[in-house]
Order: C-alpha cells, then structure tokens, then sequence
C-alpha cells in the first residue's frame, strides 16, 4: 500500500490511526508474540543455576554471540532514535554507525576481551570489584542499573509510539503489552531466552526494516537524485556528507566540530559504551571458549557497518519524498514541539516511511520488525540489570550468603521490578527533543567516565583501588553538572562547554563526554600517585603487563580474530573514504 502523505493532514494527533492491518498482518503480529513467550517457557528448564540465568551457562558459539552482541544494541536507539536524527541531521547520524563503533567493537574483542573471559567475571561491575575494590563496583553498579532502567524506557515508549502512530493504540496500553512479554521470556529463560530472541529479532528486522530503503531508492531515482532532491527540499547539500562539513560547528546541521565526533563520539562515547556497557558485554561473556568471545565482537562489527542502510537511509528518504497535500514539503519536529500544525516528530520517521511502501503482509512484517528491535533493546536492558542487581548491589552489599537457587530467584523477581520501574521511565522520554538527545546525554553521564576508570584499570598497572573510586566518582559528577550546567545556563554554557557559539546540543553532549573522560582519567592519575598500589602478584588476569594471556587457540590465520579485525577495519576505511 503506497499511501500517500496527504492522507496524514486529515488525521487527528492522538485519536486516529495512519492505517488498519490486514487478516495476514495480524496473524504475523500475533504469531510473533506467540513464539517469543514460547521460546521463554521453553528454555526455561536450562536456566536452573545462576550461571545459567545470567550468562547463559557460557555455551554461545561466536556467531550466536556476535549476532546478540549486536541484536542487542539494534533497538529505539537504532531504529527509531537514528532514523529521526537522519531527518534532523542528515549523514552525520552516519558517524554513530561507523567511528562511532567499528573501532570500539574491534578493541574489545582483541583487547578487552581476554581480561573480561579469564577473569570469570559475571559483569563489568564485578571486573571492577577484581581491579578496585567494592567501592568502584558498587559505584559502577547504581550508576549502570540507573542507565539501563532509563534505556529500557527509551524501548518501551519508542515502540508505544509507533503502536499509536500506525495502529492507533493507546500509548499506556502499548507500553504494557511489550513490558509484560519481555518480562515474561527474560524471567523463565534469563540470558539464554534473551539471545536466542535477539537472533531472531536480528532476522525479523533485517527481513522487515529492509523493504523501506530498497522501494524508497527505487522512488527517488537511486542515490545520485536522492541527493539531489534533498539539497533541493532541505536549501543546503550539508545533509549528504559524510566529513567536508565538519571543519566548522556552523557548516553542518548537528553544529559539531570534527574533533567532538572524533575524540567525543569516536574515543570516549563508542569506546565507552562498546567496552564497558554490560548490556553489549554480557552478550560475549556467554561465548563457549575465549577464541569465540573474542570473535563475537568481530563479527557484530561487520554487521554494524551494514545498519545504516535500513536505519539512516529510511531518515534520509524522508527528506525527500514525504510531502504535504500541497506538494510542499512535511516538515517533522522534536518530540516536544508538535502540534496540529506540526503532527509528527523526527521519531515518527520510520512508521511513516513503513507505511507509505508496505501493504498487506509486508506491513505485518514491517511492524513486526520494529517490535522486534524495541523488545531486543527493552529485553537487553532488563536482563543486564537483573544481572548487575543480583550479583553486583544484592549479593556484594544486600545477601552475601544466599544459596545458588536463591540468587536465580532473585534474578527472577529482579526482572519484574526492572521492567516496572523502566514503564515509569517511558514517559520521561515524551519530554525530550528527541530519542537520541535523550540517550546521548545517559552515555554521558555513566559510559563516559566508566571507561576511563576500566582502560585505565586494565592498562595501567599503577592504578589504585582509591584512585579509581574516586576518579569514577569525579567523571559522573562532574558530567552531571555539566548536563545541570547547560540545561540552566543557556546557550553561553553551552558554548563554554563544546567550545563554540555555533555548537548545538548534539555537540555539547559530545563534549561533555570528553571532558568528564578527561576529569576521571586525570583524577584517577593524580589520586594513585598518592596512595598505596595494588602488588603486582594481585593483578594477574587483570592487567596487561601483570598477566599471560592464555592462547585462544586459533591455528591458521583464518581462524586468527586479529586477521578479521584487520578486514573489518579496512572496509571500515574504505566505507569512510567514499561517502567523505
């Protein structure tokens, strides 16, 4: 069904609905919903020790590992957040999907990984208890339970919200339908149900997502007019470069200078939050040997590189083709700034470039893919939580004697609570500008100064217990009030702190990392030189320079996880080079 946009004028902002399914998009719809509470109740008998509720017995080859690695990270902030910064920033949005991940992905795998797998560590959070004592865990673990509930929030309402545009669903009931089915499937299954999921989410995406940039290109006449046609509606060719407009904050549309998304986005934020975020990390701890933990992330580096064509080309597409009855062009806003004038927001972007292209069966499965991703992120969220709180707050700090069956059933009930508090976070999300403002700002906060405190702890044997307390503490402060800062202050302070007039909110957010990176690492530093170390013999398997690293076992190069690093790395390049 090519709907046309003039149909959108007519319809009210909150009672009306942009179509009706069809007998067969209902059925695809509900079948899915079937077969993932089916998958919970199956797996259900093999999650009876806490090893496997939380990490899945470690039984994952490293293609299903790498493919939940990324599934996993494939939800709003991907489908929805992303799509509508396409609209509203044009190919910068690009830069989240390549410098702002490959080379992350890349490092924890070769890097990172054999720390995190040889330690037998449950969590990041537990790393750090290894590394720095019970003050950085238990600090780390508040502080990523926060983050998790509010991005399970993100989830929740982004899929309510394309419940309500497509379908005309109440946005409340929406949020309850998808909390109540990922707390089920995460409850009995634990980790386990959640990957095999998010395998099947990857599927079900890549099958739906994939019809809109392939139909939407063939509309607009291939890339080449794309193009073309976007400078023409938009007054300005800024929106279909990749790096040439990033030599000044005022040449582009995100207001953002090229060392905020190199050291801001590409350093501290993708680093941070690809290499310390349990959410992603948690995936590839449950990888069957270390060869295969450290492919995982490979592997879900050369898939992340390929997103952005059912993400990022869908926002750009709209640029183009979605119009008023007048032929001009519909214009879509932030969240907090629509209207009768204005009824769409730059997160309604997906739904509507859905059903302008899918009819019967093809929008069943389209709808059908977005929930997928939205309950992949809302399910990736509440088992890392359910983790963090079992292991790293109730059984460090809470119940340090409780039996093996008792922490599973903790796991259990802590799923449920998870998934309450994040409906009540949901509807914090409505207040932002956008989704990817909204999350931008939480990596910020937490991933930010996490990672300074974990590289430093793994690749500087002179780092403290005390200097890395209280390095992570000075790095979320300090990032906390920069946001209070900016937020009260004003475009001056916004201009002090991503260091120009010109830089907008996407940029203050790039900066603000940077700069809380910069205080927790210097801290860090500074309190270490002025406190006891840790003896070296204590940080075996902890630290490069204190630890052999045992061999992964790859023979040939072709099993080698650096040669594929290396590929990855080089299509990374190449893909940065022709869309420069």
């Amino acid at each position: 069904m090519n709907l046309d946009i003039a149909l959108f004028a007519s319809i009210t902002l909150m009672n009306r609905q942009l179509t009706h399914l069809a007998p067969i998009d209902i059925l695809i719809l509900a079948l899915y919903f079937v077969l993932v509470i089916f998958i919970g109740f199956y797996v259900k008998g093999s999650t009876n020790t806490s090893e496997e509720f939380f990490l899945a017995g470690r039984e994952m080859t490293a293609w299903i590992a790498g493919l939940s690695f990324v599934s996993a990270n494939l939800g709003s902030l991907e489908l929805m957040g992303w799509a509508g910064a396409a609209y509203q920033y044009g190919m910068l949005a690009m830069h989240w999907y390549w410098i702002g991940a490959i080379p992350a992905m890349l490092f924890l795998g070769v890097v990172m990984m054999p720390f995190y797998y040889i330690s037998k560590t449950h969590s990041v959070p537990g790393y750090l208890q290894l590394r720095f004592g019970e003050g950085s865990r238990g600090l780390s673990a508040i502080s990523f339970g926060f983050m998790t509930i509010l991005m399970s929030g993100v989830n929740m309402y982004s899929m309510a919200l394309v419940m309500k545009v497509v379908l005309g669903w109440n946005i409340s009931f929406s949020i309850w339908v998808g909390a109540v089915t990922v707390a089920v499937y995460v409850m009995l299954g634990g980790l386990r149900s959640a990957i095999i999921n998010e395998v099947l989410q990857f599927v079900l995406i890549w099958a739906g997502a994939a019809l809109i940039p392939i139909l939407g290109l063939v509309e607009a006449g291939g890339w080449t007019n794309l193009k073309a046609q976007i400078a023409q509606n938009v007054g300005s060719s800024d929106y279909t470069h990749l790096w040439t407009t990033l030599g000044h904050f005022r040449d582009n549309p995100m207001g953002v200078h090229w060392t905020g998304i190199v050291f801001g986005l590409g350093f501290v934020i993708s680093f941070g939050y690809w290499t310390t975020d349990f959410l992603v990390v948690q995936r590839v701890l449950s990888a069957n040997n270390l060869r295969a933990a450290k492919m995982a992330p490979i592997i879900g580096a050369a898939f992340k590189m390929a997103v952005p064509f059912i993400v990022i080309v869908p926002g750009l597409l709209a640029l183009a083709v979605l119009k008023n009855p007048d032929g001009s062009i519909l214009h879509l806003v932030g969240e907090n700034a629509v209207n009768a004038q204005h009824p769409y927001s730059y997160n309604e972007v997906l739904p509507l470039m859905l059903i302008r292209y899918c009819g019967p069966g093809l929008l069943g499965l389209g709808i059908t893919a977005l929930i997928a991703g939205f309950m992949s992120g809302m399910a990736g969220n509440v088992s890392a939580f359910s983790t963090v709180w079992t292991y790293d707050i109730y059984g460090a700090f809470i119940n340090k004697r409780a039996s093996d069956k008792h922490y599973v059933s903790m796991g259990r009930w802590s799923t449920v609570v998870g998934m309450l508090i994040s409906i009540g976070t949901a509807y914090l999300v409505a207040n932002a500008a956008s989704i990817m403002d909204y999350v931008q700002a939480l990596f910020s906060f937490f991933i930010a100064p996490l990672f300074g405190t974990v590289v430093l702890g793994m690749l500087w044997k002179g780092a403290t217990r005390a200097g890395g307390f209280w390095g992570l503490l000075a790095g979320t402060v300090s990032s906390i009030g920069m946001w209070l800062y900016t937020t009260y202050g004003g475009a001056a302070a916004l201009s002090r702190i991503a260091l120009s007039v010109d830089a907008r909110p996407m940029a203050e957010n790039l900066y603000r990392a940077l700069w809380s990176w910069i205080i927790c690492v210097v801290v860090t530093v500074a309190v270490s030189y002025f406190t006891e170390a840790t003896p070296v013999a204590k940080l075996s398997g902890l630290v490069y320079g204190a630890t052999t690293l045992p061999d992964d076992g790859a023979a040939s190069i072709w099993q080698k996880p650096i040669f594929w690093a290396v590929v990855v790395i080089v299509i990374f390049f190449i893909l940065n080079i022709v869309f420069f």
